[in-house]
């Protein structure tokens, strides 16, 4: 199989944290076109953002002690290859950069049956304080675990961006 330019291969992937699966993917997941419906990616791939959000400690703990949280800004899911119903699929994850407020971060859902890239979820996540609802910078400690994760999850390839979202710069005036 050729991949496409501009992205990992499977072994690069899979060197990545696994933050869900392997998940045998059941009949129930099945959609009217013979493959594994959308709603079941994005469900996998934002069920690993949320571990990796969980283990920088954004946890139910923090909501309710720092009264603080994310929330996504954006998010853009692409496919790559259909998953079919008996395939064993993964999904990996890692952040692509951060600012002093917002994370973006891709999860990658591979098809360890077939060994391809499935499918990838891109996310832009605001830190925000959960009263005034507004985004808010990163405490010190936030700040080092979101660090520890981008460098758990360094690699020696480019993520995949879609290039419509990222971290953006505003311009002082």
């Amino acid at each position: 199989m050729t991949i496409p330019a501009g992205i990992p291969s499977y072994l690069q992937m899979v060197a990545l944290p696994r933050e869900c699966g392997p998940v045998l993917i059941p009949s129930a997941y099945e959609d009217e076109n013979g493959h594994m419906n959308i709603r079941h990616y994005f469900d996998l791939e934002a069920q690993a953002i949320a571990e990796v959000f969980d283990r920088m400690g954004i946890t139910d703990d923090y909501r309710a002690t720092r009264g603080q949280g994310f929330f996504t800004a954006e998010h853009h899911i692409r496919y790559y290859a259909e998953v079919h119903v008996g395939d064993r699929v993964s999904v990996h994850a890692r952040i692509v950069e951060r600012s002093d407020k917002v994370v973006h971060a891709m999860a990658f859902l591979v098809d360890d049956t077939t060994e391809r890239l499935a499918s990838t979820l891109e996310v832009t996540a605001t830190h925000v304080d959960l009263t005034s609802r507004r985004v808010v910078p990163f405490a010190d400690d936030v700040a080092a675990a979101v660090d520890r994760e981008l460098a758990r999850t360094d690699v020696d390839w480019p993520a995949p961006v879609c290039g419509a979202m990222g971290i953006r710069v505003r311009a002082r005036s």
